[in-house]
């Protein structure tokens, strides 16, 4: 049973998403369960992301009060909690990927499934529901992106700081990380609002989904 489930989920990664779904469909799952549970893994995935961007700052800002001591270990702890950051990033945008695609084939799907609806009193009703849920979707897509996009800025600020340490093992790369904290923290502060309320949309959305479709 899991070499299967193992196979079905390989499957998207191969470009076989027509087989994928075939195989998702005869175990049970709609294209809607498939986008329902792609966003609650993008949620999961950007809540960790956000955990991983405040643990990054913290260290940053104790290296600022930072009196004494190994300051090349202080290096090497900078550089682990950067790369954490940079794997959570990545995490995020795979998964925003992977939403993209089955939300672009659910709505094509549906839009070919209302065509072929005789009864006019039900199409329009459909149509209604359809455009209700692309609105949803946008919103939430949007909110998405627009965290997505914000976290290599911030990833750029953390790189300079950690690459400016290894080559300033000294006095003037703490001081350099003093003068660029406030630009630093502002920066993740505005990255975790956007997470913050792209995991908001994603609660909605998915509560509406399920509700509205079963």
């Amino acid at each position: 049973m899991k070499s299967r489930i193992l196979c079905v989920g390989l499957l998207p990664l191969l470009g076989c998403s027509g087989i994928y779904y075939k195989a998702m469909e005869k175990m049970g799952h709609q294209k809607r369960h498939i986008l329902a549970s792609r966003i609650k893994d993008g949620q999961a995935s950007q809540e960790e992301a956000k955990k991983q961007f405040q643990t990054t700052l913290e260290r940053f800002k104790t290296l600022t009060s930072f009196d004494g001591g190994d300051l090349e270990k202080k290096y090497y702890e900078l550089k682990g909690q950067l790369e954490k950051s940079e794997g959570r990033a990545a995490s995020v945008t795979s998964k925003v990927k992977g939403i993209e695609k089955v939300a672009v084939d659910m709505f094509k799907e549906w839009q070919d499934e209302m065509g072929k609806i005789a009864d006019p009193k039900l199409r329009e009703s459909d149509q209604k529901l359809l455009t209700q849920t692309q609105d949803r979707y946008s919103r939430l897509h949007d909110a998405f992106k627009s965290a997505e996009t914000k976290m290599e800025p911030v990833l750029v600020k953390f790189r300079d700081q950690v690459t400016y340490l290894k080559h300033h093992l000294n006095a003037s790369a703490i001081a350099s990380l003093q003068g660029q904290l406030t630009e630093i923290e502002s920066s993740v502060g505005g990255l975790i609002q956007d997470m913050e309320k792209s995991i908001s949309e994603a609660s909605e959305f998915t509560r509406s989904l399920e509700g509205e479709q079963g």
